[in-house]
């Protein structure tokens, strides 16, 4: 194929199917016989918890891994694919989660150097002309001249896109593309790249875990678990309940626990006028005012990278507030140990195996973190009792369904959600008056995500002031009574849940 032939017009969509897909890693079976059918111009979504194979089956799509047994087949055609560069000449193209653009480039600098045809001089006279004509013909755009660094995450993710379509990769496959993206500027995209699949000048295989994006853009689902083919369907008549279902099979999945109405209205928690720097004195925050009254959830949303990570750290003592002050039930807190067991404060930060866990000592010593210095785990404030120890953390191992090997196994040896688990069993397991998650959810699989979403509520309906900064929009939707918008460092928007939608939220979120 011509790398940048002009962007011709209907037709040219191709067909996938991907047969008898079986890829395996010493004792694990990744992919064992999968087969997907993905026709001319379908908008087709990929869905399974973490681990279920869906990376793998793309990898083995794309050339990343070489498949043990099972066949690429592209317009009824048999085709080799040993390294990406082959599924690039076949006109198979991916965007990734994370962005693989050059920031310091512009963005006809990074369309032209992805060609391999690219020449060592360039004319940039005539590549300017044919890059214009080619942005001309195509639903969005992007600035040419602008630096990628420059650009909002939406126009990178566009610039992505339009890198495969520069690259007459007609075949797309696109891995969780709205993650960094803004509601509107979210549906904008999948609305156009649906167009252009309607018209046959695309075919989309999109990975996605937002059941709202699949029920509104996509016309055909396929369903991986434990690296089989549980499912397909017609993404448009199959209910959310079905297309979980085929994810994850009889697993047991919690009730969700009902909004109890509250009619105490105390303030609790209440951040006054909070300003933070980076490490060269840049500033991160800016103003931060916000309170959180007791039995309430106020949601922090917010494109990844606008303060949110930031704030956590000034809430959990790892950053220092320049200016402000954080206060609980009218009282200056500063985050010390003392301070957090005095006020009754617990938290789930970003990261909890790299930000509140030691990995390498045990589950049940991760769990003690909060207590191991106070009866009856310690006698006399400093001889530790090991026995009541134990015994508690197997207490809130079974109450938290925590699934470990042994109380003494190493927390770091945990899955992702579990090790989410034993952080929240020690966080609510005593008398909580503020609770404090950031993305509490982030990457696990259904089941533990309506776990966690679950004891979150219930630590709501008992009175627990709750703070939840997370960039999933549809948690806070779920979850919160207020929400918040951060932009630029400081909060832009604030608003009870009852009187927004997710169109002015994210109109918000864009700094509009």
């Amino acid at each position: 194929m011509n790398a940048h032939a002009p962007f011709s017009a209907a037709g040219r969509a191709p067909s996938l199917e991907a047969i008898g897909m079986t890829k395996i890693f010493g004792p694990l079976v990744a992919l064992d016989d999968v087969s997907i059918s993905v026709p001319a111009g379908a908008f087709h979504a990929l869905l399974g918890e973490n681990g279920a194979g869906k990376s793998t089956l793309v990898k083995s799509i794309m050339g990343f891994y070489a498949a043990d047994r099972g066949q690429v087949r592209l317009d009824g055609r048999d085709v080799s694919i040993k390294t990406p560069r082959d599924a690039r000449a076949h006109g198979i193209g991916m965007v990734y989660q994370h962005f693989t653009l050059v920031p310091c480039l512009t963005a006809a600098e990074n369309l032209v150097i992805s060609r391999a045809d690219a020449p060592s001089i360039i004319d940039w006279r005539k590549e300017k002309k044919a890059l214009s004509d080619f942005m001309d013909a195509m639903p969005f755009k992007v600035p040419l001249d602008a630096q990628v660094a420059s650009l909002s995450a939406g126009e990178k993710q566009k610039l992505e896109i339009l890198k495969l379509l520069y690259l007459d990769q007609r075949f797309m496959i696109l891995d969780e593309p709205t993650s960094v993206l803004t509601p509107g500027e979210a549906d904008e995209m999948l609305g156009l790249l649906g167009e252009m699949a309607a018209r046959k000048e695309i075919t989309v295989l999109m990975i996605s875990h937002k059941f709202r994006e699949v029920k509104a853009f996509c016309d055909s689902f396929s369903v991986l678990r434990r690296g089989a083919l549980t499912g397909t369907g017609d993404a448009r008549s199959a209910s959310i309940a079905e297309m979980s279902r085929m994810m994850i099979g009889d697993t047991e999945v919690r009730e969700r626990a009902v909004r109890v109405k509250h009619n105490d209205k105390r303030e609790v928690l209440e951040l006054a006028g909070i300003f933070a720097e980076d490490s060269e004195a840049n500033p991160v925050l800016s103003s931060i005012n916000l309170k959180v009254n007791a039995g309430e959830i106020v949601g922090i949303a917010g494109v990844s990278g606008n303060g949110q990570s930031a704030l956590m750290e000034v809430l959990s003592g790892q950053r220092g507030m320049s200016d402000g002050a954080i206060r609980i039930h009218g009282q200056n807190f500063t985050a010390k140990r003392r301070n957090f067991d005095r006020y009754k404060v617990f938290g789930l930060p970003e990261e909890p195996l790299r930000n509140a866990t030691v990995p390498r000592m045990s589950v049940a010593e991760n769990i003690a973190f909060r207590a191991f210095d106070k009866p009856p785990f310690a006698l006399r404030g400093w001889w530790m009792s090991p026995g009541p120890l134990r015994r508690r953390a197997e207490e809130l191992i079974a109450q938290y369904r925590v699934k470990t090997t042994s109380p003494d196994a190493p927390i770091e040896t945990l899955s992702g959600g579990n090790v989410q688990r034993a952080v929240l069993a020690r966080e609510l397991s005593g008398d909580v008056d503020v609770l404090i998650v950031a993305n509490p959810c982030f990457g696990l699989d259904f089941a533990s995500v309506a776990d966690i979403r679950s004891q979150i509520m219930e630590q709501r309906n008992r009175g627990a002031a709750i703070l939840l900064i997370s960039e999933d929009l549809d948690e806070i939707l779920e979850l919160a009574d207020r929400v918040a918008v951060m932009s630029g460092g400081t909060i832009t928007y604030v608003a009870p849940i009852e009187e927004t939608d997710r169109n002015i939220i994210g109109q918000h979120m864009a700094g509009h």
